[in-house]
């Protein structure tokens, strides 16, 4: 496994993209699956700056509890007296809080708990100028340095034919016109994308600069086709900062029932499928005496170009337990054993050549 060394702050230059290997998510501020209280919520926000040396990084969007992760992120770190050069902030923009009119949010039913608000999905040049602004309302004095058009494989998806797709894929070029707008007049650093389609990101990749990319639900130690390997690898060589997220595919590699943001039950072959290969999973963890999340962060960060992943969590003791896992050791065999039984598709330890740029 990598060695991950402590830095000075004071070699942290926001001037050129260099992250710390774990950032922590937020969508657990937005109420995802479960609503916590606000002392929880505040004490989740402690414990990050607590336990991080120099800039601490968060992930948040609007999509995020329809605003409320963007606005609880910024209430704790005002009630913790955090000075804003603290914190580095990534604001994944295209989803606009609006008014609630129906029992539940119409965006993702079922997933965000407790909602006063609704969102609706504005990706377009003033869309996207509209949900920056909104944004920055609902962080108070916590601005983002980071930005992306959130979700665009989704905007995209809801084509009805070609033509339509075609004018759908325009507008998200417009909204990176924005998002370009925004930096060039010294609002913004970093211009990215986040998706879950990762061949989203690589059409994107060709047409506009990104100076980031997030991928999520894509490259898991479950999930890792040599396509996308081959892809981060490619936007290394083009000095694209590469943020892995979603490791656990909502939890589900580590126990839960949620699969990508949907509740699975077995009864079904693609669903009996995925519960077969966690069970098989679960064994090898067991005999090696390792924990699943263990495991699910070490493939993660051990991609050649992975350079941070994003971890999320709904209890404030979790996030030292996170961050130990980036020194987790775990043994060579164990990946053998998980190729040898097909649960992985990759040589792992051929990896182990590629140089860690990681520092925290």
């Amino acid at each position: 496994m990598k060695e991950y060394q402590k830095t000075d702050p004071k070699n942290l230059d926001m001037t050129l993209l260099n992250l710390p290997p774990i950032i922590f998510g937020t969508s657990g501020l937005g109420n995802l699956f479960v609503a916590l209280d606000e002392q929880e919520k505040l004490n989740i926000v402690s414990e990050c700056i607590r336990l991080s040396d120099g800039k601490v990084v968060f992930d948040s969007a609007g999509k995020y509890g329809a605003g409320l992760a963007l606005e609880t992120l910024g209430k704790c770190l005002r009630k913790l007296n955090i000075p804003p050069g603290k914190v580095v902030i990534s604001n994944k923009l295209g989803w606009l809080r609006t008014k609630l009119e129906t029992n539940e949010p119409t965006f993702e039913p079922g997933v965000w708990k407790n909602l006063k608000h609704d969102a609706v999905q504005k990706i377009s040049y003033q869309g996207i100028i509209e949900c920056f602004n909104q944004g920055n309302e609902l962080l108070g004095d916590y601005l983002p340095q980071m930005v992306s058009v959130h979700d665009p494989d989704e905007y995209l998806d809801a084509a009805t034919d070609d033509h339509h797709a075609e004018k759908l894929y325009n507008d998200i070029l417009s909204a990176y016109e924005a998002l370009y707008d925004l930096k060039k007049h010294g609002k913004v650093k970093f211009v990215g994308v986040g998706a879950k389609n990762w061949r989203m990101i690589k059409r994107l990749a060709n047409d506009v600069k990104l100076d980031w990319i997030m991928i999520a639900n894509s490259m898991t130690i479950k999930y890792h086709p040599q396509e996308l390997l081959d892809f981060i690898a490619e936007m290394e060589g083009k000095g694209v900062y590469v943020v892995n997220s979603a490791l656990f595919h909502s939890g589900f590699l580590v126990g839960s029932n949620y699969y990508d943001y949907r509740l699975i039950e077995k009864g079904t072959p693609d669903n009996d499928a995925l519960y077969k290969w966690r069970d098989r999973f679960f064994e090898k963890c067991h005999k090696f005496n390792i924990k699943p999340a263990e495991a699910c962060v070490q493939f993660s960060l051990n991609v050649p170009g992975v350079k941070s992943i994003a971890l999320n969590t709904t209890n404030p003791g979790r996030v030292q337990t996170n961050l130990g896992m980036l020194n987790t050791n775990i043994p060579l065999e164990f990946w053998q054993e998980l190729k040898i039984s097909d649960l992985i598709e990759v040589d792992f330890l051929s990896w182990f050549s590629h140089e860690s740029p990681y520092t925290i």
